[in-house]
């Protein structure tokens, strides 16, 4: 299905609100939010943008845990599914502070229960760099990681490949996306001394 032909569906459907045909294509008279209230301020496109993020994030989070549970781990959370790639990352042994650093974490809480349940799966093991404890892939580990590679690449990149997305887009979306987190942050941190 084209892109076009999957925004003709939508409207038809009543999924994009205030669509009108103009002479066969269909065309957004207004931002897709979730929240009107939001896009009504100076800066309608953030609150556009917004809930793209949060459809992203809602199907990254169910296709992180399904493909692991392909890749042989059922019932782990999608926090589970990332703390495991990071310590997956460049094979190296990571502490409590280098996984929630990488993943932006503030409580190091939520870190701790997804190595308790990665360690009940038998896919981490312990060690220690200086006082602090450390924790790495078991061969059983590496293992799923592996296979879970696997499956993303025949599942998910195979199918973002054949839609025809320019890679180097992507990695410029993927670069702001990382720069626009900082102003989220930024005002995550302003917000919490109001």
């Amino acid at each position: 299905m084209t892109a076009r032909s999957a925004l003709v569906r939508a409207a038809k459907a009543g999924k994009i609100p205030k669509a009108e045909k103009t002479g066969g294509a269909v065309v957004s008279l207004g931002p897709i939010v979730s929240s009107s209230h939001l896009a009504s301020g100076a800066m309608p496109v953030l609150s556009e943008l917004e809930f793209g993020m949060i459809l992203l994030d809602h199907a990254f989070e169910r296709w992180m845990v399904r493909c692991m549970a392909a890749a042989g781990v059922p019932d782990l959370s999608p926090l589970d599914v990332l703390v495991l790639h990071t310590i997956a990352h460049r094979g190296r042994a990571k502490r409590v502070a280098d996984i929630c650093l990488v993943l932006n974490i503030e409580d190091t809480h939520l870190v701790t229960y997804s190595l308790k349940k990665l360690d009940g799966h038998k896919l981490l093991t312990s060690g220690k760099r200086g006082s602090e404890k450390t924790v790495s892939l078991t061969a059983r580990g590496e293992a799923v990681v592996q296979r879970y590679r696997k499956v993303r690449e025949g599942l998910l990149v195979k199918s973002v490949k054949s839609a025809g997305m320019d890679e180097k887009r992507l990695s410029e979306i993927a670069a702001l996306m990382r720069a626009l987190s900082g102003h989220y942050d930024q005002a995550a941190r302003a917000a919490a001394s109001l």
